[in-house]
Parts: C-alpha cells; sequence; structure tokens
C-alpha cells in the first residue's frame, strides 16, 4: 500500500480518462487526475507524487507539493472553525482537519498556528494537531553537542524560544541566546549546546566550539572584504550593531575577530577592523 502524507516515485501505468494510473515495483496503484499529468509523457515513465485522500476518502496522487509531510510540523493558516474542528490550508484542494481534541487551545479563522500532521491509526485518514506533546520523542535521541540541526519555533515562555528539534524532539533556546527577531512558525538552523537527562535539548543559534569560532571567523573575513576590506566595527561596539550587520552575537564576534587576530589575517584599529597588508 501507498503511504499517505509521502512522496512517492511511481510508475505511469495506464492512460485513463480521469487521468493516469500510478503503480509501483509492488504493483500497489493510485490514480493522479488528469489536472495534475504533465504535459508530455510516456507510458513507463517514472513520476514524483504526493498521496494523500482526496473529497471522497479516495486514495490520489498529486504533483503539487504540500505545506506539510506526515510526521512533521508546519506554520499553517486556520481557513475555518466547523463542528468537528478546525480546518487548515495545507496547499492542497482537501483541507486538513484539526480536531478539538487536538488542539492546544481553541483555534481561530484567520490565524496561523504550528500544525503536526499524522496518519490516524483508527481512521487511516491525515489529520492535524496543535496540541502534540504526545508526538515529541524524549528518548532515543541521535543528536550530539555541536550538532547542526532544523528547527522551527513552536512558542515563547519566560525561558526563551521552544522549539520543534528535526521535527522530532524539543528544544529551547534561551532568552540570552536569542539576537534579533524570531517569531513563532518561524524555521531556521541551530546548533545543540546539550542534550539534558530528560530529553529535552538546549539550542543555540550560533555553532559553539572550534568549528564554531572558524566558521564566524571566515563570515566576517568576507564581510570584511565586501566592504573594501575594512569594517566599521570593533570590540566596542554595540550587539545591535554587530547582529544587524553580521547576524552573529557580540561573544562571537569577539571570538571571531580574536581569532583573525591571532592568524595575522586583520588589524584591530580605533574604530574599524582592516584586512592586514599582505593577506
Amino acid at each position: 500500500m501507498l503511504g499517505l502524507g509521502e512522496f512517492h516515485k511511481l510508475i505511469i501505468d495506464r492512460d485513463v480518462s480521469p487521468g493516469l494510473y500510478l503503480r509501483n515495483d509492488n504493483g500497489d496503484e493510485v490514480l493522479l487526475p488528469g489536472k495534475y499529468a504533465p504535459d508530455a509523457f510516456r507510458i513507463g515513465d517514472v513520476i514524483e507524487v504526493f498521496v494523500y485522500l482526496d473529497h471522497d476518502e479516495r486514495p490520489v496522487a498529486t504533483t503539487r507539493k504540500p505545506l506539510i509531510e506526515k510526521d512533521h510540523y508546519a506554520y499553517l493558516k486556520c481557513t475555518s472553525v466547523t463542528s468537528i474542528g478546525a480546518f487548515v490550508d495545507w496547499g492542497l484542494d482537501k483541507e486538513l482537519l484539526i480536531p478539538f481534541s487536538n488542539q492546544a487551545a481553541p483555534m481561530r479563522q484567520g490565524r496561523r498556528y504550528v500544525v503536526y500532521m499524522y496518519l490516524d491509526e483508527f481512521t487511516d485518514r491525515l489529520v492535524g494537531a496543535t496540541k502534540f506533546n504526545r508526538f515529541i520523542k524524549r528518548v532515543d535521541v541521535d543528536v550530539k553537542r555541536y550538532d547542526q540541526v532544523d528547527l522551527i519555533v513552536s512558542h515563547f515562555t519566560d525561558n526563551g524560544a521552544n522549539v520543534i528539534v528535526n521535527d522530532k524532539f524539543q528544544g529551547l533556546v534561551f532568552q540570552g541566546s536569542i539576537f534579533g527577531d524570531i517569531r513563532v512558525g518561524d524555521r531556521m538552523e541551530g546548533w545543540v549546546k546539550q542534550v539534558r537527562p530528560d530529553g529535552k535539548i538546549d539550542i543555540v543559534l550560533q555553532p559553539e566550539g572550534e568549528r564554531g569560532i572558524a566558521d564566524s571567523a571566515t563570515q566576517v573575513y568576507e564581510e570584511i572584504r565586501r566592504n573594501g576590506g575594512v569594517l566599521r566595527l570593533h570590540d566596542k561596539s554595540s550587539a545591535e550593531d554587530i547582529y544587524d550587520c553580521l547576524g552573529m552575537s557580540k561573544k562571537v564576534f569577539k571570538r571571531a575577530i580574536g581569532a583573525l587576530y591571532k592568524e595575522r589575517r586583520i588589524d584591530l584599529n580605533k574604530d574599524s577592523i582592516s584586512i592586514r597588508e599582505g593577506d
């Protein structure tokens, strides 16, 4: 059986009046409606499609790319609230249902929410949830310190930004580690600072350790070069000016220019940094 909520590479098996029938190597079939069929094709071609249930609850394929896949998170807009729950736009003809029991708080039409989509084992339908603690994995955490990870911001607390890590784990970016404007639903890269015994992960938005210093030093050096060899920043510059220019914290910036100076690649001037002659 072809998994719902997933992409599949399938073989074009036959051309019929409703569209194209596609199959995999096991003989499982699904219809690709004619409106999604490519302009030019041959029987036997391989095509990548997304499989979901249509309005009649039948498996159907589409070449359109949805805003969310099964077992993933996305920031989606609520289009309506009905007697059975809320519906969100996920980029396909049939909207995604979020039952009331899956809502962390009552959803409102027109607002956006971080949504998790999964296949309900009782109904065999794709459904969404904004209450997703039960989907967070707290064991077998497969990331470690210094690993680069993908993040989506789920909500904020007094401690900082709560994030979903690699669409599987729960993480926190502490308030003191946030520089610049980040919002619920933002997707970004982060780095693991530590994995706690309870499975939660502390995240930073800039790499740490020797690798982090090297990456930041390269970024600073390239910015100096783009500015004609002189950058109007220095170790006394404000954290806001540094972030606006380089997108990094003052702490990381000072470590980066320290490394560049130690390598004799830059000169530290009173009100600027410049590339050392001969470099």
